[in-house]
């Protein structure tokens, strides 16, 4: 009963937690099977891999030392954050390179490293729970970690690795090579740093205090991250205004389509009224085109053809056009 537990509470909300991202991600969703790769990447490579090889080190650095207390700060302030956030990062690195077309924007590189992190997130979760809490506590612990590893650092990994996935989206939205070059490691160095920051923090302050002031500072950095994706929406929201009036002009779309796919409450709406016209899937794939079109154009301005941007704008084109007798507005 314990094990089902802990890991319906280590999975349940990491699921609830990605969902959220996939939300907010309003004006081009990415495509769910690449999002569930990087999910399944987190639970089975990335918290696999990171529990050998932070196994492995840690004896290491113990046979040399002999102490306990060295091998734990050096396990949770080096080896951890470094071997952590390089596996989940791997992920995202992984779609930026091999699946470069989907990586659109500062907000895809957060979406897709935050999921990688969720999935990470929800295997250590469950090891917690169940090692630490039901094994060593009883029920009594069991909860005690829910609680911590759920409502008070649920979103600690997603949190250091969006700093990998916005540095990793610098550079792909960038002609410049330094800034192609010292963005990924600038992002990938703060996510190491706020990893390794968290893990001596809670290493040094211990109790209940401890544990209130470290979820401070944890909650702090989440909400001034909430603030920087809602102006990324808002960003994203002001580059579908700019790039699309040129699909109006041609006669793509109507005033009312753009107007609606300008506002992601609107497309809500939308695709409500098309559920019941019976044009639900036509509604709904034109606005996605609509935000992959003003993407693709952005990228076009900033990083020229990239051997076929030209090409995908024409073709998204040609689908909105045959999606906008449908599209309800």
């Amino acid at each position: 009963m314990a094990l089902l537990g802990s890991l319906f509470f280590g999975f349940v909300p990491m699921f609830i937690f990605a969902s959220i991202l996939y939300w907010l991600d309003r004006y081009e969703k990415e495509p769910k099977i690449l999002l569930g790769a990087v999910f399944l990447w987190g639970v089975v490579v990335a918290a696999g891999g990171a529990f050998i090889i932070n196994t492995v080190l840690g004896l290491g650095v113990y046979v040399f030392t002999g102490s306990e207390t060295i091998t734990d700060l050096s396990t949770g302030s080096i080896i951890a954050p470094i071997v952590e956030e390089s596996l989940k990062g791997l992920a995202v690195l992984i779609v930026f390179l091999i699946f470069r077309r989907e990586f659109d924007s500062v907000l895809d590189g957060i979406i897709y490293a935050g999921i990688a992190a969720m999935g990470f997130a929800a295997t250590e979760n469950a090891y917690y729970i169940y090692s630490y809490g039901w094994q060593e506590s009883g029920w009594e612990g069991f909860w005690f970690l829910v609680f911590v590893r759920v409502i008070l650092v649920g979103w600690q990994h997603p949190f250091y690795t969006a700093f990998t996935g916005i540095g990793l989206a610098l550079a792909r939205l960038n002609r410049n090579w330094a800034v192609k070059i010292f963005a990924p490691l600038t992002g990938f160095a703060i996510a190491i740093f706020g990893h390794a920051f968290h893990n001596t923090m809670a290493s040094f302050l211990s109790g209940l205090v401890g544990l209130a002031v470290g979820t401070t500072i944890d909650w702090i950095g989440w909400f001034f991250m909430a603030l920087f994706i809602i102006w990324m929406i808002a960003q994203e929201q002001g580059l579908l205004r700019k790039h699309l009036r040129e699909e109006v002009t041609l006669g793509l779309m109507t005033p009312a389509q753009y107007r609606t796919a300008t506002n992601s409450f609107s497309q809500s709406f939308a695709r409500m009224r098309g559920l019941g016209s019976g044009n639900f899937s036509s509604t709904s794939r034109f606005y996605q085109v609509c935000g992959e079109l003003a993407h693709k154009k952005n990228q076009l301005v900033k990083v020229g053809d990239e051997g076929g941007n030209q090409a995908i704008i024409q073709r998204l084109r040609a689908e909105m056009a045959s999606l906008a007798p449908r599209a309800q507005a």
